[in-house]
């Protein structure tokens, strides 16, 4: 039985981690004045950050044809037997949904769709984790089982510039971005029930990023070992430096440093910071 695992462009993945990894990736869309761009594939991340800030349209974003999920999966079908395929959250695109649909139309193949409930590096956590588990021989109930215990072991937060760009996106209440933005607040979020939700207001973003790390702090003493993963919005010096400091106070987390790319970035802004990690095994 020979596994195929899928995911999509918003893991964020290295062409080095695609390639290591055997990853299949299914890109989203960014929507410019100019057009149409699959992130990743037809526009890099520093490229739509330049773009943006010379747009005076809000870009927006968009999930890949069902199409493009059945063309990949019939072409796996001719030398595996199943498709685990990882996907960003349900709750903030039709991604997961546009997946579950191709694989009832596939034949030849059994697609396996999992709703990683958030996205970015900790769905990238699953997608190499499966991909893994896989190439040692793990059934396709093995993989999922673990990517469920996955879930609970998995912690992200991040804090925002501007809040504006997720209410105007629809990934966050009008109610929550106009409290944020008339104090000024710089909240630390997190996906809660497959959504974007405020973890705790705070009132600046130096205040905001210290209380990210006193949650992973907690974290640190209940587990041997953690992998952890600084995420930056076009802020590669801030998030490098914020990275570093984390390693020097906890030894027992790998860290590494990773990115917003443009249809996350879309809704989180420029100069957007999370943390997230998970058990490491």
């Amino acid at each position: 039985m020979k596994i195929a695992v899928v995911t999509d462009s918003t893991a964020y993945l290295t062409h080095e981690e695609r390639e290591k990894y055997n990853i299949h990736v299914i890109p989203l869309s960014v929507t410019l004045e100019e057009g149409a761009f699959e992130e990743e594939v037809e526009i890099s991340t520093t490229e739509f950050y330049n773009k943006v800030k010379k747009a005076k349209v809000f870009p927006k974003t968009t999930q890949p044809a069902v199409g493009k999920f059945v063309e990949l999966y019939e072409a796996l079908a001719k030398d595996h037997d199943d498709v685990i395929s990882i996907h960003l959250s349900s709750g903030i695109s039709g991604t997961y949904q546009g997946a579950v649909q191709a694989g009832e139309m596939v034949e030849g193949i059994e697609v396996y769709a999992f709703d990683s409930e958030i996205s970015c590096a900790p769905q990238a956590f699953y997608a190499k984790k499966a991909s893994e588990m896989a190439k040692n021989g793990a059934s396709v109930e093995e993989i999922l089982a673990k990517l469920e215990d996955l879930k609970t072991k998995t912690k992200a937060y991040f804090v925002v510039d501007d809040l504006s760009h997720l209410q105007r996106g629809g990934r966050l209440s009008s109610a929550a971005a106009i409290v944020g933005g008339l104090l000024q607040i710089k909240p630390v979020l997190n996906f809660e029930n497959k959504v974007i939700v405020p973890f705790e207001k705070i009132r600046t973003k130096k205040k905001a990023l210290k209380r990210v790390e006193e949650l992973l702090a907690e974290d640190t003493k209940n587990y041997e070992r953690l992998e952890g993963v600084v995420i930056h919005a076009n802020a590669e010096a801030e998030g490098k430096a914020w990275m570093n400091e984390l390693a020097a106070k906890y030894p027992n987390v790998d860290f590494h440093l990773s990115y917003f790319g443009p249809v996350i970035g879309t809704h989180l802004g420029e100069g957007s910071l999370g943390l997230t990690w998970v058990e490491k095994n």
